[in-house]
């Protein structure tokens, strides 16, 4: 048997990748508890480092765009360029597209897609976006890859990925270092990556991207407002979203453990002094 590192994941050989790798599923799902964190997302609080790299007239593909708030966000941003976001959810395409009729913008629209089968020419893009998408696939390469046959010459990829394993909170709670455990183990269960964004450079590399540009920003949620945003969701998602079914299927955690995990986010977001930080790696790949 073949040893040889997959860029994907060091520690696995590259052999063993179909054979081990279960089907894609996504770790969080669509709960509305999950769909109203997504729509807290902006070009400015998730996508700052791409900013630079906009120009009026771009064609923009948005791929994992979920309910659209960054999407319909980019869209002034290049117009009179055309932004199209693609997720797998019709349920999640509908409500984006919603908000795109709702805002107004002319130069949006949203499909149906795989981000490993693109259904678009070669070349077609000036830039293509990806927030919070490579730790969901089982094959980011595979991904990038693709994404990078409808780059235009010249075109970018920006990827922003969070690094679960480096969060940090306030109060140290014993039911926060049990979320964070269960939620890095549904993850590895489903062959995905909770700390994607420390790989995102070699996996654009392994891709084919020659010039890649890197940088890290964090998510800091320490206001009432912010903790009541974050705290709530993640005390709702703890028991009702897809996380908290497959952590019970996958044996990773019991109901006990999620109604704990659950009381440890109202706890932290009553806390005035509750703090966290979310580190997240961030990449500019040229083709």
């Amino acid at each position: 048997m073949s040893t040889e590192a997959n860029p994907e994941n060091p520690f696995l050989p590259e052999t063993d990748r179909s054979e081990t790798a279960p089907p894609e599923r996504y770790s969080h799902g669509h709960h509305e508890s999950v769909l109203r964190s997504h729509s807290w997302r902006t070009v400015q609080n998730s996508a700052g480092y791409l900013l630079p790299h906009l120009a009026a007239g771009q064609r923009v593909l948005d791929v994992g765009c979920g309910p659209g708030t960054i999407t319909v966000d980019l869209a002034p941003r290049v117009a009179p360029g055309e932004v199209i976001g693609i997720d797998s959810s019709a349920d999640v395409i509908g409500q984006a597209q919603a908000l795109a009729d709702d805002s107004g913008m002319h130069n949006v629209r949203f499909a149906v897609g795989d981000v490993y089968a693109l259904d678009f020419p070669d070349n077609s893009f000036d830039v293509v976006h990806a927030h919070q998408v490579m730790q969901h696939l089982s094959r980011p390469v595979d991904a990038m890859r693709e994404i990078y046959r409808v780059l235009k010459p010249g075109g970018i990829l920006a990827v922003r990925d969070v690094i679960y394993g480096s969060t940090s909170w306030y109060p140290e709670l014993p039911a926060l270092d049990r979320w964070l455990a269960t939620m890095r183990a549904v993850m590895h269960g489903n062959g995905v990556f909770p700390d994607a964004g420390r790989s995102l450079k070699a996996w654009a590399r392994h891709a084919g991207f020659e010039s890649v540009t890197s940088s890290a920003s964090m998510w800091c949620f320490a206001t009432d407002a912010e903790r009541d945003w974050w705290g709530s969701s993640w005390a709702t998602r703890a028991l009702e979203s897809s996380f908290a079914s497959q952590a019970i299927e996958s044996g990773v955690a019991t109901l006990s453990d999620l109604q704990e995990i659950s009381e440890g986010w109202r706890y932290w977001t009553a806390d005035p002094d509750g703090w966290l930080g979310m580190p997240h790696g961030e990449i500019i790949a040229t083709k």
